[in-house]
């Protein structure tokens, strides 16, 4: 489903050079926000249960910090490249920006794959990466939080690492946290939540009633399952899911044209988001080819699984019907095809703004653990609303006044902020 060509920090600074020149940034600011200030680079040896020694390769990448605190996940892929993490790094400054909390962008990453690892194994590993950087993170400097393939469970073992190192407690040092043990409520829903707040938005303004509306996604963990939940909260209905299958090694996706049962799926689905196929041939779902979600008649699209999967050779499948794409994921739309996607006037929420709720709420959890008073789910979930509201407005206003593309409009405003913050810094001119 990847292209082994495509490089997402080449896309991400093609995005953002096309941003530059709309706001004029000289060459100083240009070359500041192109790269990351900072990244590290390190290797984590682990003793494994077979008695053998495995070292991997760990991330992290500081992309920029002039707004406040670095912010971002920590994913394990096997798959995981520096370019990867530097991209995800600097859409974290643009995503934190737009949003408008102060917060900068950061990202993480060992590359490794949790299916073949045991939980002693991945609990070695996390501590590994805490021992290797935690002279340059902390509450108050660069904030982890989970990502692909990392959990409430593998933060708490950073957690208690960093704390043994630092000798003290600082809850506030990551986010994504078990609730009770720092966590917030409201956090495992906030990405797949927001998604759809924008969503909910974008019908308002296309006069389209959520409950006449079908959606596709892509994807089947956290953010696509949250976000399937409320899109059927507001009275929508999901036709099509994807998931990897990591028995067969691949991935497919699971149709059912009167509408998923979601609580079914989930019910089949193991913690990494990979449904049972032939539980869900017995429940009455087709099995067809992964990129199919893409093809199906819907009103909606939300791709919430990795990047570059909307690409120039799979945009021409998108159906004629569909009106939205919400991007769940980091960096799901190539440049190329973005540029079809505009001519054809769908109404892109790009991944910045629409999955902005994760970090968003990660930033109420830093707030609650700073103060050491935390806030019921009902309050996590009305902030965020608001949050997540008011950042849309802005950029579809923003789009509208000067007849801007929504993810160029969005770029424009969180790029400008964080320009600004340097320029004010002094690090600029």
């Amino acid at each position: 489903m990847k292209d082994s060509g495509f490089n997402p920090f080449e896309m991400a600074q093609s995005q953002f050079d096309n941003v530059a020149d709309i706001l004029d940034l000289n060459d100083g600011t240009r070359e500041l926000l192109r790269n990351p200030m900072r990244e590290y680079h390190f290797n984590i040896p682990v003793k494994m249960d077979d008695g053998s020694t495995k070292v991997f390769r760990g991330f992290r990448v500081q992309h920029n910090d002039a707004r406040g605190p670095g912010k971002g996940g920590i994913r394990f892929h096997p798959q995981e490249t520096v370019d990867t993490v530097r991209a995800l790094s600097m859409w974290m400054t643009w995503k934190c920006a737009v949003v408008d909390i102060p917060l900068g962008g950061s990202k993480g990453g060992v590359i490794c794959d949790p299916h073949n690892l045991s939980a002693r194994e991945q609990e070695q590993i996390c501590r590994g990466w805490v021992r290797q950087i935690a002279r340059d993170v902390g509450p108050f400097a660069d904030v982890p939080a989970p990502d692909v393939m990392t959990n409430a469970q593998h933060m708490l073992w950073m957690l208690d690492e960093f704390e043994a190192i630092a000798g003290g407690r600082f809850p506030g040092f990551i986010t994504g946290k078990p609730v009770g043990m720092g966590g917030s409520l409201g956090r495992k829903e906030a990405t797949g939540y927001g998604v759809m707040y924008t969503v909910r938005e974008a019908l308002k303004e296309l006069d389209l009633a959520p409950e006449d509306t079908t959606a596709s996604v892509q994807g089947f963990g956290n953010v696509a399952q949250h976000a399937i939940e409320a899109f059927h909260l507001m009275g929508g209905k999901t036709i099509c899911v994807s998931c990897w299958d990591q028995q067969d090694q691949t991935a497919y996706s699971f149709r059912k044209n009167d509408g998923i049962d979601l609580d079914e799926l989930r019910n089949m689905t193991d913690h990494f988001g990979g449904i049972d196929k032939e539980k869900a041939k017995a429940a009455g779902y087709e099995v067809i080819h992964a990129d199919d979600w893409l093809k199906q008649e819907v009103d909606i699209l939300v791709p919430a699984a990795l990047e570059n999967q909307i690409s120039k050779e799979t945009v021409s499948r998108i159906s004629e019907k569909v009106k939205i794409i919400a991007e769940g994921a980091n960096g799901p739309t190539t440049p190329e095809a973005d540029a079809v996607i505009k001519d054809r006037g769908i109404f892109m929420i790009p991944d910045f703004l629409a999955n902005a709720g994760g970090v968003t709420c990660s930033y109420f959890e830093q707030v609650q653990c700073n103060m050491n008073y935390f806030w019921g789910k009902e309050e996590v979930l009305e902030k965020l609303d608001m949050k997540m509201t008011d950042a849309f407005h802005a950029v579809s206003e923003m789009a509208r006044k000067y007849k801007l593309y929504m993810r160029d409009a969005a770029y424009v405003i969180a790029v400008n902020r964080v320009a600004e913050a340097c320029r004010d810094r002094g690090w600029v001119s």
